[in-house]
This record gives structure tokens, C-alpha cells and sequence, in this order.
């Protein structure tokens, strides 16, 4: 007789998890698997959405109902501030961005004897998945899979090349690494396939950082209304909607607050959604990204204002951080460790932080609690569909 055990949880990894502590790869809860290794579908598990799920290592939990992926992004959240002691007195609801909806990806591409392959990495190797199909992304980056493999197989150099593709207003904006263009004929064909496209721009890394070949007007990204000028390879958030939710959540969170820092603050995403009826310093390293959102924030009024630094290395003081009634992060996924203890040496009373790391989002908050603060609100964020990366937003109170 076969003894067979139910899983109860996702890993942190996507694996499913019995009560006894096996891991089960392809287990999501409300299976079960026996002695063997065999699971039997439960009520939560569904058919992939794609093709090469499994294989390509973009997604991990295609084959996990809504149900199931909105609890495995609440659940790595919440432990992760437990882990630290603290417990949100509102655990808002989870936000999952839908399909089709990334706005931007980094693909690969190999030219071959019978052409070229283009896709992401399969899981835990460098081989490339030659992509059919990809749900994840918006459709005007899905449709440039094709033409791009042909692209490749016409005019790629020996060895992998890089190609990241990002969603700008004015179309897709495309960014080729190691992909030398040697001559006239490579060059104009460059510009031919940008012009067939219709991209918005086609620059080219060739180890100098990003050169442009085509751009027809000036790219840029509409963030809370204002048109920004969007450089190369800037970050931006993966999805428009996620976006939206979490900077209309920092908004309303911030309340009464006029004066407000924005830190790690990239185009001014936060920025210049927090412009309504407040002052905004928008603080930012990335030279590209400052001037961008220093141009934006003069046309838009003067409400955003930017000011170049780095924080990791010159965090502000708390001098300069009473100034403000309140303060925003979104740092990278390290985290904010050397600014974060300046703010809870100063006089802020509220602090919104963003995060793509709930560890790191968790080490921090720890050290604002012991300064006094309270987690008053925390929002799940799973803007990477089907993926195992987790994002939030939190409030700070004291």
C-alpha cells in the first residue's frame, strides 16, 4: 500500500512542501504525492499557460492557480517580517499583475547552423530556450520574438548575444549587446529592421556602453502623467500596473505630508506621483536617471526637484531628513542598510518603503522598529507573474 502525504505550501524556490518537510518539485498545495514521487493534481493545479514551461527558467509556477500564487507571495512577505519580530496591523491584499503584461525582458539570442535560437536561459544552465511563445510578456515585445530570431540568423556574431527589450511610449525600445556591427552592410540592416518594426529605438552595446542607431524622436516613459526621458537600459518597474498600485498606495499613505524625499529614486517613478499638493526631492546616483528626472520635474511644474547622489556611499543625514515630514525608499535588492539607520536616528515620522527583497525589506525594517517605528500597512506585491520574485510596499509609523 502506498502511503501518499498532501503538500501544504510553496518553498521559497517554488517547490511544493508536505507537512513532513519534503520538498516536491511541481507540487503546489492541495496535491499529494506518495512514496514514489508521483503527485496527484489537486484542485489548485492547472495546466501551464506555455509551452516551455519546465524547461525555460523564466517561470517557476505556471502549473499554481491564482489562489496559490497570491498566498505564496502574501506568505514569503509576511515571514519575512515575522522573521524579524514584526507584524504588519494591516496585511493588505495581494497584487498580481494578469499576463501579458511585462514591459520589459532580457532575452538571448545564439546564431546556429540552421539559423539562430532566442529566448531565456533554461533553469540552472546557460543553454538558450529557443522561444515559441511567452505569456508573461505585453504583446508588443512577444511579437518581436520571431522577427528578432531572424534578425540573429541573418546578422549576429559568432557567440551569445544579449537583447533587452523595454516598453516605451513611443514603442519598443531594443538594447543589443556583443553585437558588433562591422561595416555598412550590418549597419544598414540594423536600421532596416528597426524601421520595419517600428521600434522606438535600436542601440547597440559593443562593450562602450549603449550607442543609438535609430531612435525617430526623443523615447520616453509617461510616469504619473509626466513624460520622461527614458535612457538606456533605465530601470523601470516590470509591469504598468504594479506600478500604479503601489505608487497609489505610497500616496495615499503619505496623507498629509508636503515636504517628501524620495530616495533611490531612478526616473522619479514615486516622485512624480507623489507631486499632488507636495514638494518631492527626488534623490538618485544613476547620472542618466537623475538628469532625466531633474529635466522631467522642470517641465512638470517644479514640484519634483533632483538632486544627484549616491546613498549607499553619502547617505542623507539626519540633519538634512528633518527637513521632511516624510521619506520613501525603493532601494535595489541589497537594500538600504547605511541610509535606513540615519532615518531612524532623525525626526521622520513616516516612512514608505518599497522593496523587490523581502529580506533585505526585512533586515531594514528591524532597525527602523527598534528606533521606534510601527509596520502599519504592508502590500504584497507579485508583479513577476508565475515567477518566485516578490515585491511589496510598507508603511512606517512613530
Amino acid at each position: 500500500m502506498t502511503v501518499s502525504e498532501p503538500i501544504i505550501r510553496l518553498a521559497a524556490k517554488g517547490d511544493g512542501v508536505t507537512a513532513s518537510g519534503r520538498h516536491v518539485s511541481g507540487g503546489v498545495p492541495g496535491d499529494t504525492v506518495d512514496a514514489e514521487g508521483k503527485i496527484a493534481a489537486g484542485p489548485h493545479h492547472i495546466a501551464p499557460a506555455c509551452r516551455h514551461f519546465a524547461t525555460c527558467g523564466g517561470c517557476q509556477l505556471q502549473h499554481a492557480d491564482d489562489a496559490v500564487l497570491a498566498d505564496f507571495v502574501r506568505d514569503r512577505v509576511a515571514n519575512a517580517a515575522r522573521g524579524q519580530g514584526l507584524e504588519p496591523a494591516e496585511l493588505l491584499a495581494v497584487h498580481l499583475s494578469p499576463p501579458a503584461t511585462r514591459r520589459r525582458a532580457g532575452l538571448h539570442g545564439l546564431r546556429t547552423a540552421r539559423g539562430a535560437v532566442l529566448g531565456y536561459r533554461e533553469g540552472g544552465s546557460h543553454r538558450v530556450v529557443d522561444l515559441a511563445e511567452c505569456p508573461v510578456l505585453h504583446p508588443m515585445l512577444a511579437a518581436l520574438i520571431t522577427p528578432l530570431r531572424r534578425f540573429v540568423a541573418a546578422n549576429g556574431p559568432k557567440g551569445m548575444v544579449g537583447i533587452d527589450l523595454t516598453l516605451a511610449d513611443q514603442g519598443v525600445d531594443a538594447n543589443l549587446t556583443q553585437f558588433p556591427l562591422e561595416g555598412l552592410g550590418p549597419t544598414e540592416a540594423a536600421l532596416d529592421f528597426a524601421r520595419e518594426q517600428g521600434l522606438a529605438r535600436l542601440t547597440i552595446d559593443q562593450g562602450y556602453g549603449p550607442e543609438t542607431l535609430w531612435e525617430p524622436e526623443p523615447v520616453t516613459v509617461t510616469l504619473s502623467g509626466v513624460p520622461v526621458g527614458l535612457p538606456p537600459g533605465a530601470f523601470l518597474q516590470a509591469t504598468a500596473d504594479a506600478e500604479a498600485r503601489m505608487v497609489a498606495d505610497a500616496a495615499e499613505w503619505l496623507g498629509d505630508a508636503r515636504m517628501v524625499a524620495d530616495l533611490f529614486a531612478g526616473l522619479g517613478t514615486f516622485a512624480f506621483g507623489l507631486r499632488q499638493g507636495r514638494k518631492v526631492l527626488a534623490v538618485e546616483a544613476e547620472r542618466a536617471a537623475h538628469l532625466a528626472c531633474k529635466t522631467a520635474g522642470a517641465l512638470a511644474g517644479n514640484t519634483v526637484l533632483a538632486l544627484h547622489r549616491d546613498l549607499f556611499r553619502n547617505p542623507l543625514q539626519p540633519a538634512e531628513l528633518n527637513r521632511f515630514d516624510a521619506v520613501l525608499l525603493d532601494p535595489p535588492r541589497a537594500g538600504a542598510r547605511a541610509q535606513v539607520a540615519e532615518i531612524a536616528a532623525s525626526t521622520v515620522a513616516r516612512v514608505v518603503y518599497v522593496s523587490c527583497n523581502p529580506s533585505s525589506w526585512a533586515r531594514d525594517a528591524a532597525t527602523l522598529a527598534e528606533a521606534g517605528f510601527r509596520l502599519t500597512k504592508l502590500r504584497p506585491v507579485g508583479q513577476f507573474r508565475w515567477s518566485t520574485h516578490v515585491e511589496l510596499v510598507s508603511l512606517f509609523e512613530r
